[in-house]
């Protein structure tokens, strides 16, 4: 079950850095980090349960990576809309409104 739980999450996170690197809209670059943040959670809970059942240490952790997560998303898409609606676009190329 564990090296089940570890390929998935790995194939998750080559997912996410994929299409991180791939992507030329910045609400799909949003999304692959949060798949990234998914895995590194997965590793987290699942490393936890095997190694010690008693505590809940990478659950702990994995809490405060979603409210992180969580922040990130939200400040990404206001700044996000705040762009879309001066340039009419999402681009990742076209993304050189704050430059001064």
């Amino acid at each position: 079950m564990l090296e089940h739980t570890l390929n998935l999450s790995a194939f998750l996170f080559c997912i996410g850095i994929f299409g991180l690197i791939t992507s030329r809209n910045m609400v799909r670059a949003l999304m692959c980090l949060e798949l990234i943040l998914n895995a590194v959670n997965m590793n987290l809970v699942t490393l936890s349960n095997f190694l010690n059942d008693s505590k809940i240490k990478g659950e702990i952790f994995a809490v405060f990576i979603i409210a992180t997560a969580a922040a990130e998303a939200t400040i990404g898409l206001a700044i996000i809309l705040a762009i879309h609606r001066n340039r009419k676009s999402a681009r990742i190329d076209q993304f050189n409104l704050l430059k001064w």
